[in-house]
């Protein structure tokens, strides 16, 4: 049985975001600059995916800003956000979890001359509001959080920080990363104190090379992209209108049914953390003993003692189950996760952990099937490494 458990890398998209994504590349394929008829139903596209997005964030259309996904979000949120507001102060805080689209802008950040204070987390990967509030500087510009972390599932006080941020230092702007967030919570920035928010596509079953940026009304932004002035100046460049259809779609339908598809994540997820569980010498990381529903319903992190992270995950793939040995982005650094090591991972599992990661699309059957191909390989592979 093919079981892919790597959705926290990409998913399948939707049969629906599909069709869309197909009629206009092939029917509605005009330029949204354009001023024919083709090129107005392109902006048509456009205008309707914002609205969906805006209305699902309870924000103003042009608050939306589309981009080429994640990464770009995250680049334009730091860097754009910090070159447009350099007279508030040059003082960043984030933490030492996050992504490397956002660690990345960071480090090109300090060596602008900005000053990056990187928070610890506890075991369960949480950064304290208290440190947050305690880090804060007269020259503090920018706080950046990951709502949900990619690797292990751990969810920020995201409201917590921004409501102490409006009460303490309201000048003080708040980015959240939401990329494996939204689509699993309901997110209303303008409750959760949230000034600019990244999002993905390609986790919620839209196209990849979609995305998007809220940048709240009347927060400062300097576009790090030039050319045809398209999306107000803020993001030149022709628009990906079918992948931006699509993109709309995919939000449109992540938050149908809501909340019973979170029900059916949580489900597997306490499904497979108790299967795991029954093995010898399996760890599951980023819990700390925290409710089930505290943590992202759709991520765990196991580590599986005295077998090598990529020789467990080479094995499930020959068994039809594709799950990852951390971020998939962070497959281009090879070394040890710096999340795993700030949630306090044991040493010895370091390089012995595999991120399950589920949707919408995943079927008990498959997480029961995981589970028992973890069952057969682990006396295998133990023996193995022994000799």
């Amino acid at each position: 049985m093919e079981t892919y458990l790597d959705n926290a890398a990409t998913t399948p998209v939707f049969s629906e975001v599909r069709d869309t994504v197909v009629q206009v590349m092939e029917q509605d394929y005009g330029n949204p600059s354009s001023k024919h008829t083709k090129g107005m139903v392109a902006e048509q596209y456009i205008k309707e995916a914002k609205e969906i997005i805006a209305a699902c964030l309870k924000c103003k259309p042009k608050e939306i800003i589309f981009t080429s996904g994640g990464t770009e979000s995250n680049n334009m949120a730091l860097i754009g956000t910090a070159a447009a507001n350099r007279r508030a102060g040059k003082h960043i805080i984030t933490t030492k979890i996050e992504h490397a689209s956002v660690y990345e802008p960071m480090s090109y950040l300090e060596e602008m001359g900005y000053e990056v204070t990187y928070l610890p987390v506890n075991s369960a990967g949480q950064v304290s509001v208290e440190d947050i509030e305690q880090a804060l500087r007269e020259d503090t510009l920018l706080v950046s959080v990951m709502y949900v972390n990619n690797e292990v599932g751990s969810v920020q006080k995201v409201g917590e920080i921004g409501g102490m941020l409006r009460r303490r230092k309201p000048d003080v702007l708040f980015h959240v990363d939401a990329i494996q967030a939204f689509g699993k919570y309901k997110i209303i920035p303008e409750r959760l104190g949230i000034d600019l928010m990244s999002v993905s596509g390609h986790k919620i079953h839209g196209p990849k090379g979609t995305g998007l940026l809220y940048v709240r009304d009347g927060v400062k932004v300097r576009p790090i992209l030039f050319g045809g002035g398209q999306q107000s100046g803020m993001r030149s460049g022709t628009e990906n209108v079918p992948g931006i259809a699509g993109l709309g779609a995919a939000v449109r339908l992540m938050y149908q049914d809501y909340a019973a598809k979170r029900e059916h994540l949580f489900s597997l997820k306490k499904m497979l953390i108790d299967g795991l569980q029954n093995y010898e010498g399996v760890v599951i990381h980023g819990v700390d003993g925290l409710p089930l529903e505290e943590t992202a319903p759709h991520i765990v992190s196991a580590g599986f003692a005295s077998i090598k992270s990529e020789v467990m995950l080479h094995a499930l793939a020959q068994e039809g189950v594709f799950v990852s040995s951390g971020s998939a982005c962070s497959s281009n650094h090879p070394e040890l996760s710096g999340t795993l090591q700030a949630v306090g991972v044991r040493e010895d599992l370091l390089d012995s952990t595999l991120r399950f990661s589920f949707s919408v699309m995943t079927t008990p059957e498959q997480i029961a099937y995981a589970v028992e191909a973890v069952g057969r390989l682990l006396p295998m592979l133990r023996r193995f490494t022994k000799h």
